[in-house]
């Protein structure tokens, strides 16, 4: 399965990953990988395979509960509870959108935009962002701009992506979709201001303690994997795939490119921010390609295996438009088996960091990887 996913990553702008896929086994010790119980074929180090967890009953279950970690490793972990990270960070998240974006003249622009904006969602996106800088050692505040330009892009995406003239849906997150509720144009521009803003709040709103190089450069990554090269590219080509038949290579072209790509710039931006060194920038960064694919495989399992109450969403439109999916060209369980491979590298990449800091984005590979809606 790796050698698949790397034969076809070569073919399309990820030579890095490819690589990594090809060779990355047999760079490491293989006495510090372990199995994974419940996903099967998964392999961690054993620096961070395991977390206590005081109260297992109150944490998002994960697959790094169920392993066994030694006595002598274990004072390299501190206790972790997934569900309170997660509640905690999406809070502060909301709190600084909700200021990013308040109710002002003209009045229903305003509106539409914090309609989709605040609708919920898991914030998995700035949590990844905010993550990533503490890993390499920064401090959250300084890179919450950041994570939120990351959600207004995002956003502006799925109002964008439910339009008529693209996947023409009724239900975003349980709720009528934006342009449901103020129409087509008021939809089509709130996305364009959410994008706009984006940008003008990343630069206005980061404080003097973080570097120009450093915003400048996290500018330009999360520029890059909104435009034509980015999330542009994998949706157009998306859609003119539509009815075709098409084979891996191509489908994980659009989905490296339409959602692979804004969770890397996430994770990516938080690592530059945070003044995380190269090699570290690099390795989340694979981390984060990983994950990004991972989040859309499972995005494509979901709706052929969950409902629409379940989901908060339109359920079985793929398979409805004829469109090219991981189940439908490979598979529910070769399509099961593909996620935990890429759960396993991604979490391979956070090996020779700090334990406790790379605790969250471990858990988060996971989260995406068991994630029910």
């Amino acid at each position: 399965m790796a050698m698949a996913l790397s034969s076809t990553i070569a073919r399309h702008e990820n030579p890095s990953l490819a690589c990594h896929f090809n060779h990355g086994l047999a760079d490491d010790d293989l006495s510090r990988l372990h199995c994974f119980p419940r996903l099967g074929r998964l392999r961690l180090p054993a620096k961070i395979r395991a977390v206590h967890m005081e109260n297992p009953s109150t944490v998002q279950p994960s697959p790094a509960r169920d392993l066994v970690l030694p006595k002598e490793r274990s004072d390299l972990l501190l206790p972790f509870q997934f569900d309170h990270y997660m509640a905690t960070k999406a809070k502060l998240v909301n709190q600084a959108l909700d200021m990013a974006v308040p109710l002002r003249h003209p009045l229903k622009i305003h509106e539409a935009m914090r309609y989709s904006l605040l609708a919920g969602g898991k914030r998995i996106r700035p949590i990844l962002c905010l993550a990533s800088c503490e890993l390499v050692g920064g401090d959250m505040s300084s890179t919450m701009p950041v994570a939120c330009a990351v959600e207004m892009i995002h956003t502006m995406s799925l109002i964008h992506d439910d339009l008529p003239c693209m996947d023409n849906d009724d239900l975003r997150r349980g709720k009528p979709t934006n342009h449901k509720v103020y129409g087509e144009e008021t939809a089509v521009l709130a996305g364009d201001a959410l994008l706009s803003l984006s940008f003008e709040h990343m630069a206005a709103r980061t404080g003097p303690d973080v570097p120009t190089d450093r915003l400048v450069r996290a500018i330009a990554e999360l520029g890059s994997a909104v435009g034509s090269e980015g999330l542009v590219a994998g949706q157009i080509v998306d859609i003119v795939s539509e009815g075709k038949e098409i084979g891996l290579g191509e489908l994980e072209y659009i989905h490296v490119h339409k959602t692979a790509k804004l969770l890397e710039a996430a994770v990516v931006c938080g690592a530059i921010i945070g003044g995380g060194r190269e090699n570290e920038v690099e390795r989340v960064r694979k981390y984060a390609r990983c994950i990004g694919l991972l989040f859309q495989v499972v995005d494509d399992i979901l709706d052929v295996t969950k409902s629409t109450r379940e989901l908060g969403k339109t359920a079985g439109k793929d398979l409805a438009s004829d469109k090219a999916t991981y189940p439908k060209l490979m598979g529910i369980e070769k399509a099961r088996e593909f996620a935990s491979e890429l759960v396993g590298k991604a979490s391979e990449e956070l090996g020779l960091f700090d334990a406790a800091r790379a605790a969250p984005l471990l858990h988060l590979a996971n989260y995406i990887a068991t994630r029910q809606n």
